[in-house]
């Protein structure tokens, strides 16, 4: 009989799961408890409990060509860096294509998630459901998938804060600031500075008296969208440069890449420089911040001393309105703790997929990671893997090691060219460069020092696509097309894009 799989989830993970489950001859059911695809990326005005939720103008920090699906190319007219409507879009594509839909249970929301009385031998689960007129659903599956990301719960650490409750201002997680309009003439402070605090604290800085951001505690490296000649920053990343990454000392690879940061700006100068190295905490992709800073518009401050009545203090004396911009913790509410234990956002699984305490190897958590670089090609590469693993094509070692991360912003934390290799070396999809090389240099040398683009692993092994060749010669093409939007003619010296694009497809260090 066909293996059922369970899919808990109806964003890009879950979308990646379905898919692959088809691709293994499985039957998938996914439970998506709202009405639609798009999980993080679907924008809503109002912010649903335990569901991830973003602001009306976010912009992803990853390109199309190094975030799409391996199979399915984001469409040549699309921008590189694409805005979350864009996004759901590219989803519905997709799953109109696969016809994934079918599959999805929409307003379904997934109770419990336990193991059967005869687990040991069977490796199935009982899987409880509602729908949203109230009526509960039990289910036997041979698996399951757990898809519903790390977003879902945000994390305020009141405690951190004296005075916090006296506190009168207003203050709130960035899962529930949607646009500046409520801001406009006040003032504002945004503590921390990760992707969202950095988006927020330029949003509001344009309607705002003033906008403090508070970033002493950790700082923060500050990445640009747009890299070298004007192109997507994380098409530079390539193997040739993960490949120095591990022969140089660490110390040494950071300071390389700080010195190019600073180059940009003087992070010290800014206030922005942390205390950790460049690779040792996820960055902070932010084009506009330092522009803001640079104008007055945006202030880095100091730690938060106390609040106080309707203002809050810093060391400086200085007094704001508040928004908080705090991070997310992940929990499974539906899983006993014994399946996966989480703590202080550290989980044991591993190779961050499988719990390694389980008699069957018949859970998987896709999608439970902070890359360097973009989350949907993981997830499907992760999938890619588990769905192998249920049915017993391949198999895992008897004792599972267990992987931690110390930090508690990134216990889920990985490099995304590393991280991918070992995955695919599992699967049987890794690219051979020396037989490339060997066979078809011109592949080959796009392989080493081109940008590590999904397509990469679907040259061989299962789940092998006919188009991927193709679709790795014609990447640079997708990335010019956008922008060409009207004649240009250069001509003394004669430079054209073409020329600067087979120079960035051989390769740059940053």
């Amino acid at each position: 009989m066909t293996r059922r799989v369970a899919v808990i989830g109806g964003g890009s993970s879950g979308l990646a799961s379905i898919k692959t489950c088809l691709d293994e001859g499985l039957q998938p059911v996914c439970f998506e408890s709202s009405d639609d695809i798009g999980g993080l990326w679907k924008f809503k005005e109002n912010p649903e409990a335990d569901r991830a939720s973003i602001y009306q103008s976010v912009i992803i920090n990853t390109s199309k060509e190094v975030m799409c699906f391996s199979d399915f190319p984001i469409p040549a007219h699309y921008p590189n860096y694409m805005h979350n409507s864009l996004i759901v879009d590219y989803f519905r594509m997709f799953a109109d294509r696969f016809q994934l839909t079918r599959h999805i249970r929409f307003n379904t929301k997934v109770l419990q998630v336990k193991q059967r009385s005869d687990f040991s031998r069977s490796g199935q689960w009982d899987v409880e459901t509602e729908n949203k007129d109230g009526e509960k659903e039990k289910h036997i599956f041979d698996a399951v998938m757990i898809c519903i990301g790390h977003h879902c719960h945000p994390n305020l650490p009141l405690h951190d804060f004296p005075g916090i409750d006296s506190f009168t201002g207003k203050f709130f997680h960035s899962r529930d600031y949607k646009t500046a309009d409520e801001w406009r003439h006040k003032k504002a402070v945004v503590i921390g500075i990760g992707n969202s605090g950095g988006d927020i604290a330029v949003e509001l800085s344009r309607v705002t008296k003033q906008v403090g951001e508070e970033s002493t505690r950790r700082g923060a490296w500050i990445l640009n969208r747009v890299g070298n000649y004007g192109l997507p920053l994380d098409m530079e990343f390539n193997r040739l440069v993960d490949s120095l990454k591990s022969i140089l000392p660490h110390n040494l690879f950071c300071g390389l890449v700080e010195s190019q940061l600073n180059q940009r700006f003087d992070h010290a100068l800014y206030n922005l420089k942390p205390k950790h190295r460049m690779f040792s905490q996820h960055p902070t992709v932010n084009d506009e911040l330092p522009n803001r800073i640079l104008s007055g518009t945006v202030q880095v401050k100091p730690n938060i001393r106390r609040f106080q009545g309707s203002s809050v203090e810093f060391d400086d004396g200085s007094v704001v309105e508040d928004v908080f911009a705090t991070g997310y913790r992940f929990s499974f509410p539906f899983l006993a703790s014994h399946v996966v234990s989480v703590s202080e956002n550290k989980a044991s699984l591993y190779k961050y997929v499988f719990p390694p305490e389980l008699d069957r190897p018949t859970l998987a958590i896709i999608g439970l990671v902070q890359p360097l670089g973009a989350i949907m090609p993981i997830s499907e590469m992760q999938a890619r893997w588990a769905t192998r693993v249920f049915k017993g094509e391949l198999l895992l070692p008897t004792t599972m090691a267990k992987r931690y991360v110390s930090s508690q912003r990134h216990t889920i934390q990985v490099d995304y060219i590393s991280y991918m290799d070992e995955i695919a070396e599992l699967v049987g999809v890794r690219p051979s460069l020396p037989r490339l090389l060997l066979t078809d240099p011109r592949l080959g040398l796009n392989l080493m020092f081109g940008p590590c683009t999904p397509y990469q692993y679907r040259l061989r092994g299962p789940g092998k696509w006919a188009g991927a060749r193709q679709a790795i010669f014609t990447q640079w093409e997708r990335v010019a097309r956008p922008m060409q939007t009207r004649p240009c003619h250069d001509p003394k010296p004669e430079r054209s894009l073409k020329w600067l694009l087979v120079v960035a497809a051989k390769g740059r260090t940053y």
